[in-house]
């Protein structure tokens, strides 16, 4: 079992989650679409390597561990090139496009920590390959 601080699967704070609809669809045009976002993150066990069948966790390296745990793993994520911005969805051909534009923090490193209790197997936790 992983468990992980929520910046390690996205460090932006600042997005505002809204749900939209819009009113008009079907023969009839009474039918109202609702826009309601899911969000698909990938789970610990995709973005790390040494943690399965182990209990680990995963925190901001300024974390403070208690002291019956042992660090065993040091992670940084950096932050992508571009973000998403913006996407639409054509109902004829359920085609969805999106737009994208520079992450103004691209490249920025956040730094994580892998712990894991003394009386557990100390093996390495390390970013999968292509993180």
């Amino acid at each position: 079992m992983v468990l992980c601080h929520g910046d390690f699967l996205n460090a932006d704070h600042d997005y505002v989650h809204k749900n939209k609809h819009v009113k008009g669809f079907g023969t009839y045009g009474d039918i109202m679409i609702r826009d309601r976002k899911m969000y698909v993150v990938p789970t610990p066990f995709r973005l790390i390597e040494g943690s399965n069948a182990h209990l680990t966790l995963v925190v901001p390296e300024d974390y403070e561990a208690p002291d019956d745990f042992q660090c065993v793993g040091e992670l940084v994520r950096v932050e992508s090139d571009r973000l998403v911005t913006r996407y639409t969805f054509d109902l004829q051909s359920n085609d969805i496009r999106i737009g994208t534009e520079p992450n103004p923090s691209a490249g920025t490193e956040h730094r994580f920590k892998a712990w894991r209790l003394k009386s557990q197997p100390a093996t390495e936790v390390r970013l999968a390959v292509g993180q």
